[in-house]
């Protein structure tokens, strides 16, 4: 099996914890963010992550793992139940974690300077200028600390709302996971254990193919 992905990307990480979680060997390819025609060619579409199985292509993230998770070990019925919910909390992390990272992303060695001015160009368009988000980046942490506490935190026991790691820590966790590269931000010790305890899970190393 092969996996096409970006380093960064959440729905690309959840994939990566997922087949960890399940011990599914897979051969990596991360592409470039500017590589237009090699998804193209293989999916159809500029949209990773997506697997290739003898010569067949899936992609999205949440049907990948759950076409590949035959025993039901992520607890699907969990995310079904509490779908909007989840949508929701997603939505509400998602802003102020892109709005931040971003501006370091393309700093990673995941890009060069060609993906770099790719990537900025097409994400400034939904997001504003980098340099602003980097200028407003205390409204985000704060948005953000908000949520870790009200929404997150509350509800760790130890895994969310649940005492068994299910999908939704997977896809929680991997929403989170950029906050680890911003350098003025540090998780509160309980939901940096409850990450680690995911990752840990998962067998997930986050920088697996940047020391190739």
């Amino acid at each position: 099996m092969k996996l096409y992905h970006y380093v960064h990307c959440p729905y690309c990480i959840r994939v990566r914890m997922g087949l960890g979680f399940l011990n599914i060997a897979y051969e990596s390819h991360v592409l470039p963010y500017n590589d237009e025609t090699t998804p193209v060619q293989l999916s159809g579409v500029k949209m990773l992550p997506f697997i290739e199985i003898d010569g067949k292509v899936q992609n999205e993230s949440l049907d990948i793992l759950k076409s590949l998770d035959t025993n039901n070990l992520l607890g699907w019925s969990q995310l079904k139940e509490r779908e909007v919910e989840i949508d929701n909390l997603l939505t509400k992390i998602g802003s102020p974690v892109h709005s931040l990272c971003m501006p370091y992303w393309i700093w990673t060695p995941e890009f060069d300077e060609s993906s770099r001015q790719y990537f900025q160009s097409k994400k400034e368009v939904k997001r504003g200028p980098f340099k602003d988000l980097i200028k407003n980046k205390t409204q985000y942490l704060q948005s953000l600390n908000e949520i870790l506490s009200n929404d997150i935190e509350k509800n760790l026991e130890p895994f969310y709302k649940s005492s068994a790691l299910t999908i939704i820590d997977i896809m929680i966790a991997a929403h989170l996971w950029g906050m680890y590269i911003f350098p003025e931000f540090q998780f509160s010790p309980k939901v940096h254990a409850y990450l680690q305890k995911v990752s840990g899970l998962c067998h997930f190393d986050y920088h697996q193919d940047f020391w190739k």
